[in-house]
């Protein structure tokens, strides 16, 4: 027993010796270390988390970690990552590591030329204006063919085929009797001359206009034989695209037998689409590609722009002339054409991904200063390749967003929906009302007409709504939370806020039973 309690104040006194040694040995180090072991302990002190807000964006918080109906975590907001009120009601603040996370980029609006290349689709089509159709005036019957194969090339005067037709040799012996009759008259009185003459004029006014050429009128009227068949020519150098005539076969006038095209010069027929169709002139150069001659390219007019739009793929034909001196653009090929625009002058652009589209507005961010960035609406214009022309919204020289945008934008609406919800359901005070121009939502006034609880929804009768420029209507609204399903009552009257969470999905984001007076009402009880 002695023993024991001997060898319990031996241990004790060894342990107060060490003790003292160690604290002796500790205040002799430099007073040096102390502030820094005290940052060190601050920095490892956890950060203060404020609330939990909804991972898919909706204006939902919790004051405790929570999931949403899909299983996701509420995402923690953290002490410090709340941004103060912007200077100005109709900016956006964001930290600077938000802005360094979102990878946001600015750019000058800056004064250029926009000029840009349209490219379309086309196909070569022949001339129609060197296209020429062998028809005869009379009828009769095919004799010869001199040409007999499609597509065989042919000069201009070669002979193409011969034709008989009675009707042209009555023709011809009319106006060697008459031109005998003119011989044998010159000793008569005038009046029968002129007469004679005219008859003779007459009958060789019919056979040039059955297209008989001159050569074989002149061998008419000298020798005045008549001939048996007519010979039809070439009327240019071409080739026959289209051949009818089989010898031995009858045609009636008009008939078209041959028909010859001159491929000098084709036509390129681009497919240009509305949008495009402003910045194509006549009078401007094109470039054509063929994909048969991948190497080479073609160059062109623009001549003229279709005045119809096919209604089918919304295009407009433009057709540009190209010569083709080697006949290596062949009708029916598909081409690749360029149309190199020019612009009206210098004008203030952006580049095309720093504007927001909702399909009924355009928005830039324009950054304000550091961290603040300013939603314009703007009046766009000319498009290029890579900018967009501004009209109105923003000037010269301003920086705006062209990276990240969609993302800030959709931060400043998520801050904006929670904060007309306020703070309270965290510890924090109500929001202060915001000026209308900063509202998230659109505001009305309505009675509720019927509530279902496990749908989350509520039917109200509202009355006009400025912002959207609905009429009075009754609808079906979805509610943000349970709290809000609890305050309405079927009849009650009602001011409610709501916003558009997808397409044609309305939920009521806040509610004020109209008959408590304004200040008392609650309506983020449920946050």
């Amino acid at each position: 027993m002695n023993k024991g309690v001997i060898a319990a104040a031996v241990v004790a006194a060894l342990a107060a010796g060490g003790g003292y040694w160690a604290g002796q040995k500790n205040s002799s180090l430099p007073h040096a270390e102390g502030p820094a072991s005290m940052t060190a302990d601050a920095g490892k002190k956890e950060r203060k988390v404020l609330f939990y807000r909804n991972p898919m964006g909706l204006p939902d918080t919790s004051p405790t970690p929570k999931k949403d109906p899909m299983g996701m975590d509420y995402i923690p907001v953290y002490e410090g990552e709340q941004d103060d009120e912007p200077a100005s009601a109709n900016q956006i603040k964001i930290s600077t590591e938000k802005i360094q996370k979102l990878g946001v980029r600015t750019e000058a609006a800056t004064l250029r030329n926009l000029d840009k290349v349209i490219r379309a689709a086309g196909r070569i089509e022949p001339d129609e204006r060197r296209t020429y159709a062998i028809s005869p005036k009379f009828e009769g019957y095919v004799e010869r063919l001199h040409v007999n194969v499609t597509g065989q090339p042919v000069g201009k005067g070669q002979p193409l085929f011969e034709v008989y037709s009675p009707e042209l040799v009555s023709a011809q012996r009319e106006y060697a009797i008459a031109a005998q009759g003119v011989e044998s008259l010159k000793g008569a009185d005038g009046s029968t001359q002129d007469g004679m003459r005219q008859l003779a004029d007459s009958s060789l006014a019919r056979l040039r206009n059955w297209d008989i050429s001159e050569e074989q009128v002149k061998s008419l009227a000298k020798s005045g034989e008549t001939r048996r068949t007519l010979t039809f020519r070439s009327p240019v150098n071409g080739i026959v695209t289209e051949k009818k005539a089989v010898q031995g076969m009858r045609f009636m006038p008009g008939e078209a037998l041959y028909q010859v095209t001159d491929l000098s010069s084709v036509w390129a027929v681009a497919d240009v689409f509305e949008q495009d169709i402003a910045w194509v002139k006549p009078g401007a150069k094109a470039k054509v590609k063929i994909n048969a001659y991948p190497d080479k390219s073609f160059e062109g007019t623009i001549s003229y722009v279709y005045p119809t739009l096919k209604a089918e793929t919304r295009t407009i034909p433009v057709r540009i002339d190209l010569p083709n001196p080697n006949n290596q653009l062949k009708p029916g090929m598909f081409a690749q054409l360029e149309l190199p625009t020019a612009a009206k002058g210098a004008v203030v652009t952006v580049p095309n991904s720093a504007v927001i589209d909702s399909g009924t507005r355009q928005i830039v961010l324009v950054q304000a200063k550091e961290g603040r960035f300013e939603p314009r609406d703007v009046k766009l214009g000319a498009r290029s390749d890579e900018r967009i022309e501004v009209l109105d919204g923003v000037r010269e020289g301003e920086q705006v967003v062209v990276a990240a945008n969609f993302l800030i934008d959709a931060e400043s609406n998520l801050k904006a929906a929670v904060g007309s919800f306020g703070h309270s359901s965290h510890g924090g005070a109500a929001a202060p009302e915001k000026p209308a121009a900063t509202k998230v939502g659109h505001q009305a006034e309505g009675k509720v007409e019927e509530v279902d609880t496990k749908a989350g929804t509520v039917s109200v009768t509202h009355g006009p709504v400025a912002s959207l420029k609905w009429p009075g209507m009754t609808m079906e609204f979805k509610a943000a939370n349970e709290a809000i399903l609890k305050q309405l009552k079927p009849g009650a009257a009602i001011d409610f806020e709501f916003v558009e969470r997808g397409q044609g999905e309305w939920v009521i984001t806040s509610v004020k039973l109209a008959s408590q007076p304004a200040g008392k009402a609650n309506p983020h009880a449920g946050h």
